[in-house]
């Protein structure tokens, strides 16, 4: 296993629209789940996906497991949301992607969701809570679409010029 580097706004790759998985989950792909699980719990996150480390095809990795409890690692392979409710939440997001940035972003409070597992099974189930937010947060990414999209344009531009002084910033202090 390997951590990878997480893509960071406003790096163009991330508008990326992934393309779905060929050929059913391989050993290869596993181990892409494997990196970016290692590269999500190191950054630390609860959700990553493949685009966001330069792999633009349609993975996700996360895991809502709280500090106290034991991991547990969900996999997503060309995951799609089927049925979604009206209902929605206000929820404040985070992104490995814009670090240090958390913003209200209004979600459906739950979801159904098709994906493949880490093994290659079939899976359809309701997310609700937190996983549908993160399902739904990770599934924008595989279609180029970031958080901060649905925030004002003042907002969104604050958001990236954060992330471009805090780059300048180590960069600096690596010099």
């Amino acid at each position: 296993m390997a951590i990878r580097e997480i893509l960071t706004v406003p790096d163009p790759r991330l508008k990326q629209v992934s393309a779905a998985v060929e050929g059913g989950v391989t050993d290869e792909l596993r181990a892409l789940m494997d990196d970016m699980l290692e590269t999500m719990y190191d950054a630390p996150g609860i959700g990553l996906a493949a685009v966001q480390v330069a792999v633009p095809i349609r993975v996700i990795v996360m895991d809502l497991a709280k500090e106290d409890e034991e991991p547990a690692p969900q996999y997503f392979v060309n995951p799609e949301i089927l049925e979604i409710v009206d209902e929605t939440t206000l929820y404040e997001e985070g992104c490995l992607s814009v670090p240090e940035v958390f913003e209200d972003v209004d979600r459906s409070i739950r979801c159904r969701v098709k994906y493949l597992d880490y093994d290659g099974n079939s899976v359809e189930e309701w997310a609700e809570g937190l996983y549908a937010v993160c399902i739904q947060h990770e599934m924008d990414h595989l279609e180029g679409t970031l958080f901060i999209d649905y925030l004002s344009r003042l907002k969104r531009q604050r958001a990236v010029d954060k992330v471009k002084k805090a780059k300048r910033s180590k960069a600096m202090d690596d010099a």
